[in-house]
């Protein structure tokens, strides 16, 4: 099950809200608890019992930790504790990684053992480990109710693709929350806009990304083409997740924090990690960066913090090597732009850092959507012209003309123009009609998409 699914939208979601509302306050993180089982099980089925059992070992350590906080064996339990997360992770995700490595490494032949990949297992296994690891800081106390810590970890919301949530930000609001009429017509805008980002311009970038794979005219232009659109759709599709995770949280009364703020008007590739995927970068700041020492340690030693930060981030989107080589080129980026390449960029016009920026997000996401390094490669050398194909072709121009409404949206999209406008219009007599009224037409426009469309899983779903 998907939010952009009308099973979803039109079953799911109203059945939930209708129970929810109508029991009493100390069943809503019961209803919620079982509605996010359900909804995973749809999705999982067998698999569902590996999230049961980061959500009782996790629990378990809390307890354990809060009990034994001032001895040493807290922090044996901690480690215990994380390290168990990280196998479970680590099995599931990366095994056939390891073997095909190995493998390749020492001309071996192990069979791969072809797993199964649990949908979102690292989105909740990295808020399990964030809880234990939060209880140990002593930055909050361990949850003696099972259900507040099942709850957190399963909450539909965001359990398949985040934004990844720390049990502190919504401690106050599993105990004890209320949802304002405000805070619901505002929470269904948000989901709308979300849809909206999915349906109507993630899957329409989706088809001429797939339209252009199999062209037989393989053109310089075309292969722009194609790795610009796939930029849009990644940041439309996951924003679009996110914006839905925010809007349904909003509507059962919980407050989460911003995952996106308008990254492709990055004038650096600092600033553009600081608003793309803001959840994931704040938390291997606070749990990988700074425990290694951060900056405050010898300049030496700050670049490897840096390089193993964006390793690990690379990995963690998926187990090839191609993700690993996608971090490690941000790593140096960043790096370089540390030491001395964003004081140049902030004495040019912020026009080159946009352009500068974009070129390797676009580039970097060539090697990102690619099937391998192989593939990478073929790609960008492609888009460079290295390989022997004309600058431009027929279908590259006929592609261009059917698709250029949908790209000048996607781009006006991106920008907070939409958003700016909007700001406006709320001062105005009429503004009170206006957000409901753009809420339901791009529900009415989205589902009318979905009637005629086929299943349109989120790109994040298998991270």
């Amino acid at each position: 099950m998907v939010f952009a699914g009308l099973s979803f939208l039109y079953c799911f979601l109203p059945a939930v809200l209708i129970v929810y509302y109508a029991v009493p306050r100390f069943l809503k993180n019961y209803v919620l608890l079982v509605a996010s089982l359900v909804f995973y099980y749809i999705g999982e089925q067998r698999l569902v019992w590996v999230m049961i059992t980061s959500i009782l070992l996790n629990y378990g350590a809390g307890l354990l930790i809060q009990r034994f906080r001032s001895r040493r064996c807290a922090k044996v339990i901690l480690g215990i504790a994380v390290a168990s997360d990280l196998v479970i992770l680590c099995y599931y995700k990366y095994t056939d990684f390891f073997i095909s490595s190995f493998n390749s490494l020492f001309s071996a032949s192990a069979p791969l053992l072809h797993i199964a990949l649990p949908i979102g297992i690292s989105f909740y296994t990295f808020q399990a480990m964030s809880y234990t690891i939060d209880v140990y800081r002593g930055d909050m106390c361990a949850a003696k109710n099972p259900c507040s810590v099942a709850t957190y970890i399963t909450l539909f919301p965001q359990l398949i693709a985040g934004p990844i949530v720390r049990y502190s930000d919504i401690e106050k609001e599993l105990g004890n929350r209320k949802c304002t009429i405000n805070d619901f017509s505002h929470g269904i805008s948000r989901f709308c806009i979300g849809l909206g980002k999915k349906v109507l311009l993630a899957n329409s970038l989706s088809s001429l990304v797939k339209v252009a794979a199999y062209m037989d005219e393989k053109t310089v232009v075309l292969s722009w083409m194609s790795a610009v659109a796939f930029a849009l759709q990644i940041y439309f599709d996951f924003s679009g997740y996110s914006d839905m995770a925010i809007g349904l949280c909003k509507m059962f009364g919980f407050h989460i924090s911003e995952n996106f703020n308008y990254p492709y008007i990055s004038t650096s590739i600092t600033d553009f990690w600081r608003r793309w995927h803001i959840s994931l970068g704040t938390f291997f700041r606070d749990y990988v960066y700074i425990p290694l020492g951060g900056n405050r340690v010898p300049k030496w030693r700050w670049l490897i913090n840096i390089a193993v930060v964006w390793f690990l981030t690379g990995l963690w989107h998926g187990a090839e090597w191609h993700f690993a080589v996608w971090g490690a080129m941000f790593g140096v980026l960043l790096i370089l732009e540390k030491v001395f390449l964003r004081k140049l960029l902030k004495k040019l016009p912020s026009g080159f850092g946009i352009v500068y920026t974009m070129f390797f997000v676009v580039v970097g996401f060539v090697i990102f959507s690619s099937d391998d390094m192989l593939d990478a490669v073929y790609n960008l050398k492609a888009m460079f012209g290295f390989s022997q194909i004309p600058l431009v072709g027929a279908e590259a121009l006929y592609l261009l003309r059917s698709y250029a409404v949908t790209f000048v949206v996607a781009v006006i999209a991106a920008t907070p123009l939409v958003t700016n406008i909007a700001r406006k219009l709320k001062k105005k007599p009429f503004s009170a009609i206006i957000e409901p009224a753009y809420a339901c037409m791009l529900l009415l426009l989205s589902t009318a998409y979905l009637v005629d469309g086929s299943f349109n899983p989120f790109l994040y779903f298998r991270f």
